[in-house]
């Protein structure tokens, strides 16, 4: 990369920025990743000096070996600290243009990349001042904005018509971070890249589908946050709607961004709301042990709250591909996620924290002389030990014929040795630097996916046939769990 690219962080001493941007950056650049004329601008109300900014960043990155700390001073040399109030008009955005132009070098086009790591309620009154002072024909320029991209349908294509006059479709970045983890990346690869499962991948073969993302940790610290927004809005509907759609769709006509894009909006279009008759609401109470918090025993969420912290439902793709399908879809805060033993005895011990896979199970075999096999089950898991493993079957050794369960087991860290992944953030902030969109939520994209969750969320605000079922922080869930995920023949790694 040879152009001049200026990263501007608006919400530069925030959570966001702390946790993942500044990691991210300082990791782009530790790989060589960031052109030499990259530089870097936090804003933020927060007054702040030069040293205190980069004292705060040297704390997010938290280097501790000499090589790395050495380069961790060198990356805090091209970062930049500007006290900006959103709130006060154009001055400091002008304050702001002209430190990016004292950047310019007038042989090159500088690229400009503002990442609203802030609040949704202001995107729209930042970026038209970002319009205003700091965007001209003479740069390329790019906005980042954070998920949630509105609240239900209505909104959300409100928050692109007021967005659209000032930056066009190509020029904005929605983030979902599941896009930029390895793993998902990894589907488009799995799937069109070996005829094996690409010959499986349907109704004929293919029996149902899980994809869940189950934490550990409830809501401290952001259960006023979380009691706003709810675990359909947190997770459901952009993380596992986009795992859902690189599941789904068809073989795009290349692998650019807008064939990509083009692919997944298609099939989400496929996509029927999630009916209310088919989905189990939750909040979690208080550990059985009494360690642990309820949900409504944090100060910051109401006493009456109604807020669904778990939720499981069933969605269907009409199409002929996926006829009768079911997509199990869950997702939930405070739940038990250990594993049990597996069967292959040298990979990592599974460990009590937040899970992300997907499991599809193949249709039973056919094959009257085998008695007692189990399911072929590919299970992708996303976090935590990257990795893909195929459940068969086999034939026991000895004389006689018997079957057992075995597996295959592609787990990253079994077969690349200290392997450096990139985090999310590295994938998705690249990306954007480059001007690639193959990580980006396009607008029709977000429509269609909406359009799955909407309904759901009126009857759930209007509490119309909604019950929340109590489960306790640390279970696997709401008691009615296996029930409901038996019916759809959805037999679970414990069985």
């Amino acid at each position: 990369m040879d152009e001049d690219t200026v990263i501007v962080l608006l919400g530069a001493s925030g959570d966001l920025a702390a946790k993942k941007l500044y990691p991210a950056l300082f990791n782009l650049y530790r790989r060589d990743m960031l052109s030499p004329g990259t530089r870097i601008i936090g804003i933020d109300p927060t007054p702040m000096s030069h040293e205190e900014f980069t004292d705060h960043m040297k704390k997010s990155i938290g280097v501790h070996e000499t090589d790395l700390a050495k380069k961790c001073a060198r990356f805090c040399e091209i970062c930049h600290y500007i006290t900006l109030k959103t709130d006060e008009g154009d001055k400091s955005f002008e304050e702001l243009r002209d430190l990016m132009e004292s950047f310019q070098n007038k042989e090159k086009q500088q690229h400009r990349l503002f990442y609203m790591a802030l609040p949704p309620k202001i995107y729209v009154s930042v970026s038209e001042q970002l319009k205003r002072c700091c965007k001209d024909e003479k740069t390329v320029s790019r906005v980042i904005v954070e998920k949630p991209f509105g609240r239900d349908l209505e909104t959300s294509i409100d928050l692109h018509k007021k967005l659209a006059p000032n930056w066009s479709e190509d020029e904005i970045f929605r983030i979902d971070h599941y896009l930029g983890k390895e793993m998902v990346k990894n589907m488009i690869v799995l799937r069109f890249g070996n005829p094996m499962f690409g010959a499986v991948w349907d109704c004929n073969h293919i029996d149902n589908i899980q994809i869940s993302m189950t934490e550990a940790i409830g809501t401290e610290r952001r259960g006023g946050y979380f009691d706003d927004v709810g675990v359909i809005r947190d997770i459901m509907q952009n993380h596992l709607t986009q795992i859902l759609a690189l599941i789904t769709m068809e073989r795009p006509g290349s692998f650019s961004a807008e064939d990509l894009r083009q692919e997944k909006a298609r099939v989400l279009r496929l996509v029927p709301p999630v009916d209310i008759k088919n989905t189990i609401l939750g909040q979690y109470s208080k550990s059985a042990d009494g360690q642990k918090p309820g949900y409504k025993d944090d100060d910051t969420v109401p006493k009456d709250s109604c807020c669904a912290t778990f939720c499981t439902t069933v969605a269907y793709v009409k199409n002929a591909r996926w006829e009768g399908v079911p997509f199990i879809l869950k997702a939930g805060k405070g739940m038990e996620t250990s594993s049990p033993p597996l069967l292959n005895p040298f990979r990592l011990p599974a460990l009590a924290e937040s899970k992300t896979e997907i499991r599809i199970q193949l249709k039973d075999t056919t094959a009257a002389m085998l008695y007692n096999t189990m399911h072929n089950e590919l299970i992708i898991r996303i976090q935590p030990q990257e990795g893909v493993r195929l459940k068969m079957n086999a034939k026991a050794p000895g004389l006689e014929l018997k079957t057992i369960a075995t597996e295959l087991d592609l787990t990253y860290k079994g077969i690349v040795d200290n392997p450096d992944l990139p985090e999310a953030y590295e994938a998705l902030l690249r990306d954007a630097i480059e001007g690639d969109l193959s990580l980006s939520v396009r607008e029709d994209e977000l429509e269609a996916s909406w359009r799955i969750w909407t309904p759901l969320l009126k009857k759930i605000e209007k509490d119309e046939g909604v019950e929340l079922e109590e489960y306790a922080y640390g279970s696997e869930g709401p008691e009615k769990l296996k029930e409901f995920i038996g019916g759809y023949q959805y037999l679970g790694e414990k069985q």
